[in-house]
């Protein structure tokens, strides 16, 4: 499988692809999670001290932040005493946003979203790359097996996969927890030329050969945080995820974000969760609710996802 092209069309060479194979770079053991982001000063101090925590190396790329995303970044790891695990790099163009504004974009170009993530991974200089976002927040789960895998994985290639929870945060006592999720996505994977980003159809999409062995981090290893008062989709260059089943999430999302938003009623599977006076919601979910409740959440969330699947059945044979 050969790696993705390392030049850009717009011949900005010091945007070209660096990729550690063909830099001849060394490479040490672990990960190095890359995380793009854009405007996520709200969450980051959330993200970043587990995140460091767990991991060899933490590359922050930031596509044209206008808030005090940077400043939240290098101050959450220096609060953390882990400022050496943190790297800061800027990616000063407009990238295409996902579906048909992607899908136009050439995947050369440094204003496609796949030249941007293979551009964001080729900075990668451990034996594992790891793709993580600016909501997603490790619970100490997630921290102990990212720890464990960092020398579990020395000798062997494995894609990481992960289930994640959508935390929708209404205020800092009020969120809503959702347990329909199903979709058990890849998120780690070894730093080699036959791990690269292709162009498909609403997003980029990594690749990986047939025969590559999965394995998955523990459910409750990662919450997906969510601000109701935030705009969630506006990486989308359309709003209708209904066209296709490959953006079946996106639709879910999208319906109990409105739901949430608009004061309605919860869709089923969405759990209210109030915490404490004195507790953020983020830190009581984190920190207590969910280490204290997992055999509890899950078989709630296996009785979730049944009964979802029972009533799209019956819906798809009434129609």
């Amino acid at each position: 499988m050969d790696a993705a092209p390392a030049a850009n069309i717009e011949g900005l060479a010091d945007y070209d692809l660096d990729w550690s194979w063909v830099a001849g770079a060394p490479t040490n053991l672990g990960f190095t999670a890359i995380v793009r982001v854009k405007n996520e000063e709200r969450p980051l101090p959330w993200i970043l001290p587990p995140l460091l925590k767990a991991v060899q190396r933490v590359i922050v790329v930031d596509n044209g932040s206008t808030d005090e995303t940077v400043n939240v970044a290098n101050r959450a790891a220096a609060d953390a005493d882990l400022s050496e695990r943190l790297e800061v790099r800027s990616y000063p163009f407009d990238v295409s946003r996902c579906g048909p504004e992607h899908l136009a974009t050439p995947a050369s170009s440094v204003h496609s979203l796949t030249y941007f993530y293979n551009w964001s991974f080729s900075l990668v200089r451990t034996s594992y790359a790891l793709k993580w976002d600016g909501d997603m927040l490790l619970t100490e789960v997630g921290v102990n097996a990212l720890q464990d895998l960092a020398w579990q994985l020395e000798a062997v290639q494995r894609v990481v996969t992960m289930l994640r929870y959508p935390l929708y945060v209404a205020d800092h006592r009020t969120a809503f927890l959702d347990l329909a999720v199903v979709n058990r996505e890849p998120w780690a994977w070894p730093n080699g030329p036959a791990f690269t980003h292709t162009k498909a159809f609403e997003w980029e999409l990594p690749r990986w050969p047939a025969d590559i062995e999965m394995q998955s981090l523990p459910d409750w290893s990662c919450l997906e945080l969510k601000f109701l008062d935030a705009d969630e989709f506006a990486h989308w260059s359309h709003d209708d995820f209904t066209t296709t089943t490959r953006t079946t999430r996106k639709q879910r999302e999208q319906e109990v974000f409105r739901a949430l938003a608009g004061a309605a009623d919860a869709p089923y599977g969405v759990v209210r969760i109030e915490s404490p006076d004195d507790r953020h919601v983020i830190d009581y979910v984190r920190n207590d609710l969910v280490p204290n409740n997992r055999d509890e959440l899950a078989e709630r969330h296996r009785e979730v996802v049944a009964t979802a699947a029972k009533r799209k059945a019956r819906a798809s044979r009434s129609s």
